[in-house]
């Protein structure tokens, strides 16, 4: 029987990781705790109730000899389209530990992008939340690729009540971790599609172990002893990690939502289930940040003691100040957090929100602020193990304080993507990933970012950052977001425009934006001005959060 097996020596900084030969990482994130005497702690909590490590492992082998009976055979893909629950776990790892490969994708998405999916994938079995089918259906339709089975999580013959029918101690109960190395392929993701169609991102055997151990273990500090909660969800990178492996990792408890993140929702949970740890994105963190200055007008002071409240017309919870006592620590990432934010949050909370960068390609987090070392308006320093360069349009590294194209490498890093050899030769160059991001590294070493690559913008001969302008208004207590994009003049040169989403304003279009000018005039070179204003009710955003400037583009 192989054992499966991976060990951590903490006495090294970074921590080096040790696998065994053969190695399922079903097993330790699965298999472990029950051999750890976990069987009986709290894996999973939702409003519907909660489920135990032993639950947990039981249902991971029901699912994985479930999908196996379908027929499917190793490699085989499962796709998923499955809300945050924990039948979304018990799919994710039983398809891990007997041989297939999850695909998790965005729930939010329309039927032309699932039947896109469905045809690239060449999936085996489909499985989807009910909540999906006005979607899924018409895409199930209309594929040239038909999966062998499909199965519904909940509802008559669903997952949910096939493994309800089993007692305790059946054959199904029993699952042998099927054998493989840790650079097998193990699971995709596919990327948040913010520059055209989603690309499915192929993941090794290893690679959640690495951003567990680096940067849950040895960044944030994640320990048995925390309760994590994630606005994020589990279908990108960035949910999967905060919500899934993580907790799983250190022997940790989950709380999972099915509901469309939002201020009031997040709240509610936070007050009802206590985490410890809370993962969002910026656009969240401003939108709580509204509903708490509605709340009580800001005066720099900490409240986290509840008191009644009628609901707001933002979603705000019940209570006049949320209680957030429970949290350590905050984390973002999905799009750059401007400083005024974190400046902000912690005035209203007394909390510091640790901004990162990640990508679906290195699975999470590899340059992140800490605790004990953080500098509001950067993404932070390197996690260890990462290594990056940032570098010109010839790969030369550039000199410090100067602006390029962001260079990645380390353990948790795809192997390629499916189906686009074209794709991974641009991106994956050797043990490099090209990040699709600017940055620069200021004089104390944090990196800085300045705007997607194809987002940056030349005004007047000199590189700007959207970013930079963006953060400006935002800064502005009239503004709760902006995007800026680039446009030609009459005379066919670029300058930036602004998209922004007011908090509240009864002011004429023309008084607003004389007033956001005089902001931006305290602020900012006169080159980086916005010449042209757009007031809109939301801004396009990938499911990350991030904004998607080139749809703003093609207006």
């Amino acid at each position: 029987m192989p054992d499966n097996t991976v060990s951590v020596d903490r006495s090294a900084i970074p921590s080096n990781i040790q696998y065994s030969p053969v190695f399922n990482v079903a097993a330790p994130f699965i298999d472990r705790h029950i051999l750890e005497g976990r069987s009986n702690k709290t894996a999973i909590r939702t409003t519907e109730g909660d489920i135990s490590y032993g639950e947990l492992a039981q249902n991971v082998n029901r699912c994985g000899n479930f999908l196996r009976s379908l027929g499917a055979s190793d490699g085989d893909r499962v796709l998923m389209v499955v809300k945050d629950c924990p039948e979304f776990f018990y799919l994710f790892w039983g398809a891990i530990k007997s041989g297939l490969t999850p695909v998790p994708v965005n729930t939010l998405l329309r039927s032309g992008d699932y039947q896109y999916m469905l045809e690239d994938s060449t999936c085996a079995v489909l499985v989807y939340s009910t909540e999906y089918a006005a979607e899924v259906g018409p895409a199930m339709a209309n594929a040239t690729h038909k999966p062998g089975s499909v199965v519904t999580t909940t509802g008559p013959d669903s997952l949910r009540e096939l493994l309800a029918q089993h007692s305790d101690h059946q054959p199904s109960d029993q699952l042998e971790a099927t054998p493989a190395s840790v650079g097998d392929d193990c699971f995709w993701l596919y990327s948040s599609g913010s520059t055209g169609r989603p690309k499915g991102t192929v993941h090794r055997h290893r690679d959640m172990v690495e951003t567990c151990v680096h940067y849950a273990v040895d960044t944030l500090g994640i320990t048995e002893n925390d309760v994590c909660f994630s606005a994020a969800k589990l279908f990108f990178a960035y949910g999967l990690g905060n919500s899934m492996t993580f907790p799983l990792w250190v022997g940790a408890t989950t709380v999972l939502s099915d509901q469309r993140p939002s201020p009031g929702m997040t709240f509610e949970i936070i007050e009802r289930f206590k985490p410890t740890l809370f993962f969002g994105v910026p656009t969240l963190y401003a939108a709580q940040l509204h509903v708490m200055d509605e709340i009580t007008p800001t005066s720099g002071e900490i409240h986290p003691t509840p008191l009644p409240s009628p609901v707001n017309k933002r979603g705000a919870s019940k209570l006049a100040r949320p209680d957030l006592s429970s949290l350590r620590a905050c984390v973002s990432a999905g799009e750059a957090l401007p400083a005024d934010i974190i400046r902000r949050w912690r005035e209203r909370t007394g909390l510091t929100i640790l901004d990162g960068i990640g990508s679906t390609e290195a699975l999470h987090i590899f340059i992140s602020n800490r605790l004990d070392d953080y500098s509001p308006g950067s993404s932070g320093r390197l996690v260890p193990s990462y290594d990056a360069k940032i570098v010109d349009e010839a790969g030369v590294p550039v000199a410090p304080g100067e602006i390029g194209s962001l260079i990645i490498r380390g353990g948790s890093m795809a192997g390629y993507y499916w189906n686009s050899p074209e794709k991974t030769a641009e991106t994956m160059v050797g043990e490099w990933v090209n990040t699709g991001d600017t940055y620069l590294q200021d004089e104390a070493g944090y990196y800085v970012y300045c705007g997607r690559s194809d987002d940056m913008l030349k005004v007047g001969g000199i590189w700007c950052s959207p970013v930079e302008i963006e953060n400006c208004l935002i800064e502005h207590p009239k503004v709760l977001e902006a995007a800026i994009v680039g446009r030609a003049d009459d005379d066919q040169l670029i300058k930036p425009e602004a998209y922004i989403v007011l908090t509240s304003s009864t002011e004429s279009e023309e008084a607003l934006t004389q007033e956001l000018l005089t902001h931006c005039r305290n602020t900012l070179a006169r080159y980086k001005f916005p010449r042209w204003f757009n007031y809109v009710d939301d801004l396009p955003k990938t499911a990350t959060g991030k904004i998607q400037r080139f749809k703003l583009r093609q207006t």
